[in-house]
């Protein structure tokens, strides 16, 4: 079986006709009971088949030819109808040498065709077949023996004139009952292929549609989550600042308008990356998708020192170190390691509570590079935040640890988030480099 087949089972059934098919099969019996009438009539004129009475003629070609209007909602019946018919016309001498073959044709093709019926339309096929070569071997047989049928046929010798006539018909029955058979499978496995064709086509419209809807949702997604990274990032250094500004405006109005200068940076940092952003979000607009791709390019294990230099202007020491001999990482994960370090950071500053410290390491190993960061935070939310591991649902963690979550399996990572034995919180981040540089 094809591939175009397997989209369909073996229980496959052709589709009943429907209105203008059936009037098409009207038209078409109509004009064969007329083409039918005038042969039977040139016939009788050519003094064959004289014998039968006309309304013996006039009935059997309404009943070889317009049963045929049904031919492909009952084509078993119709076809086993045309074959009695058929043969009672021969034997009644009200048949004629032409039209009837053309309808029999029809009707043995149209099982084939259309039956619905595959086992059933197989031994209804065998049967009238079977029967007609039986019926002709009995005739060729009783014309042998009798001398006035074709006497210009002499039946002396082992291949006379009449057995080579008898050959003939054989061949000419073979060839005609083949071909009925050939062509009346052959229409229906190429409505089968077609019935295929337009499933799979439809199946293939659906998974399109599934695929740029998943693609459009993992793209909001992602953009999503990069905003809120920037979001929470910024906000919580111009709330920290802000706070800050508002309890020493008066005693300290200098270093004030240092905590408003950083405030304006902030914010103008959040508004520039907003900007390239959001241009993702204007319909099918490509620069904006390719602006935004070659913003979150910039960001990697570079801007690390930058992340920790903000933190310590909000008020929240960090330390950075680097363990390892520092070598090249790809874009994804560094953008990964960047985005992980700024959220964990601006929770720090959020839940952490007052005179918290960080500890930011960044270790390239052997065949991975890891991320770790640790604070020593008691704050009230801290205990709630503490009980999160790695197995939590994102539904308990949080967009921000979600958010951690999708980029470190995006890059194939591991990450741990908890509470740690003596106090404050940990986040780590793995990533395997071995088999990306060896791909």
């Amino acid at each position: 079986m094809s591939s175009t087949d397997s989209h369909l089972s073996d229980e496959w059934q052709r589709p009943s006709p429907v209105g203008p098919s059936l009037r098409k099969d009207l038209w078409v019996a109509l004009v064969l009971a007329g083409a039918t009438a005038l042969s039977v009539s040139l016939t009788r004129s050519a003094g064959v088949f004289t014998e039968a009475p006309v309304w013996h003629v006039a009935l059997w070609v309404a009943l070889i030819s317009l049963p045929l209007a049904l031919r492909r909602r009952w084509p078993e019946v119709v076809a086993i109808t045309a074959s009695v018919v058929f043969t009672a016309g021969a034997m009644l001498e009200a048949s004629d040498m032409l039209f009837s073959n053309i309808c029999l044709y029809i009707a043995l093709y149209s099982i084939g065709a259309w039956s619905r019926h595959r086992v059933a339309a197989k031994w209804v096929r065998v049967a009238i077949v079977v029967g007609m070569f039986i019926w002709l071997f009995a005739q060729l047989i009783v014309q042998a023996n009798q001398l006035t049928m074709m006497p210009d046929l002499s039946r002396d010798g082992f291949f006379s004139p009449y057995a080579a006539f008898g050959v003939l018909q054989v061949l000419i029955n073979l060839v005609y009952f083949g071909a009925a058979w050939y062509f009346g499978e052959s229409a229906w496995n190429s409505a089968r292929k077609g019935a295929a064709l337009k499933n799979s086509t439809a199946e293939l419209a659906a998974e399109r549609e599934r695929t740029a809807a998943q693609a459009i949702t993992l793209e909001r997604v992602r953009i999503a989550r990069e905003l809120h990274d920037v979001v929470a990032h910024h906000v919580s250094v111009m709330g920290v600042q802000a706070g800050a500004a508002r309890r020493i405006l008066s005693s300290d109005p200098g270093q004030a308008a240092d905590a408003l200068t950083i405030i304006e940076q902030s914010a103008r940092s959040a508004v520039d990356e907003l900007h390239t952003m959001l241009g993702a979000l204007r319909g099918d607009d490509a620069p904006g998708l390719e602006q935004t791709s070659q913003s979150s390019s910039t960001r990697g294990i570079a801007q690390l020192g930058e992340l920790a230099d903000e933190s310590r202007t909000a008020g929240v020491p960090v330390r950075l170190s680097i363990v390892g001999e520092e070598r090249a990482i790809p874009a994804t994960i560094g953008l990964s390691i960047y985005r992980i370090a700024q959220e964990a950071l601006t929770n720090t500053r959020k839940h952490a509570g007052p005179g918290v410290s960080t500890d930011l390491r960044l270790r390239y190993e052997t065949d991975a590079v890891e991320l770790e960061i640790t604070d020593d935070g008691v704050g009230p939310r801290r205990q709630f935040a503490a009980a999160v591991t790695s197995g939590a649902s994102a539904e308990t963690t949080g967009l921000g640890q979600r958010g951690m979550r999708e980029r470190v399996a995006a890059v194939g990572g591991e990450l741990h988030l908890g509470g740690r034995p003596r106090g404050g919180y940990l986040v780590r981040a793995r990533f395997p480099l071995m088999n990306r540089e060896n791909a």
